[in-house]
């Protein structure tokens, strides 16, 4: 796989939005060609040379192309967004956008991310080895439409609303979350293996949640229906078994009612 590196050479007076920075716009060029790439800075088209030094080379197609950021991009939007194929690896942090609309292909953030990271996903890998905001894995403001496949790791704590609209694929929160997780979710898996806040599955259709440490405010749409045994990314608990959200229309399959699964680990 054919590795192309940028380095940060200036700060964004604004916030850069590096749509561009994908391997799909890289794949089959040089790296001059990759400088001139588009992005806005404001309403300001820019080019990504303004912002960073581009070196290596990029491969015939998207899934042949590696790129590696070296340094802080804290005012870099839409890293990754909408990629196919191919890997993005940055080292350091990340703004707001980072591998939304993505549909194949791994992002690897050594750092933390801002809000909306995986928004409207469809497939792909990310992983984040810090802290993320809010809005991980959910739908668009005014759209309906969350997360639909692949995985999103987060190996630090995230903010609220995580998993909202989510339709499928799967989000791990390996430490705390806050509120609102799966908020009107009809599918897919959400895995906090800290603490929650609260209000975590609010209007939720379909899809299972896993709590491996408290919540602190139980949802009251949520019934105890039994206690199981699971193995959930690594781990084997014992696990509460939780169904609702009983204030929503659920559908129906072979005559029965799908609700959505909440499965809180049981106290020792």
């Amino acid at each position: 796989m054919a590795t192309v590196t940028l380095k940060p050479t200036k700060v964004p007076e604004l916030m850069f939005e590096g749509y561009s920075i994908t391997p799909d716009a890289f794949a089959g060029k040089t790296p001059a060609q990759i400088a001139d790439l588009p992005g806005h800075e404001g309403k300001i088209v820019m080019k990504l040379g303004d912002f960073f030094e581009v070196t290596g080379n990029a491969g015939d197609t998207a899934a042949d192309t590696n790129i590696v950021i070296n340094g802080d991009c804290t005012r870099v939007k839409y890293i990754g967004a909408r990629m196919t194929a191919g890997s993005v690896t940055v080292n350091g942090n990340t703004d707001m956008y980072l591998g939304g609309w993505m549909k194949g292909g791994k992002i690897h953030v050594k750092g933390n991310v801002d809000s909306f990271c995986g928004i409207q996903m469809q497939g792909g890998e990310l992983v984040v080895d810090g802290d993320a905001k809010n809005h991980v894995g959910c739908a668009y403001r005014g759209d309906w439409r969350g997360m639909k496949g692949g995985t999103i790791r987060i190996k630090g704590s995230a903010g609220n609303d995580i998993g909202t609209f989510m339709l499928g694929g799967t989000i791990i929160i390996e430490k705390d979350a806050f509120i609102h997780v799966s908020t009107h979710a009809e599918g897919g898996t959400v895995i906090i293996k800290g603490d929650v806040e609260g209000r975590v599955g609010g209007q939720m259709v379909k899809g299972d949640m896993y709590v491996l440490g408290k919540i602190k405010f139980m949802m009251p749409g949520y019934q105890k229906v039994g206690t199981v045994e699971k193995e959930v990314d690594g781990t084997k608990a014992t696990f509460d078994h939780y169904i609702g959200d009983l204030g929503e229309r659920h559908p129906k399959s072979k005559g029965e009612i799908i609700y959505a699964n909440l499965y809180l680990k049981a106290a020792a």
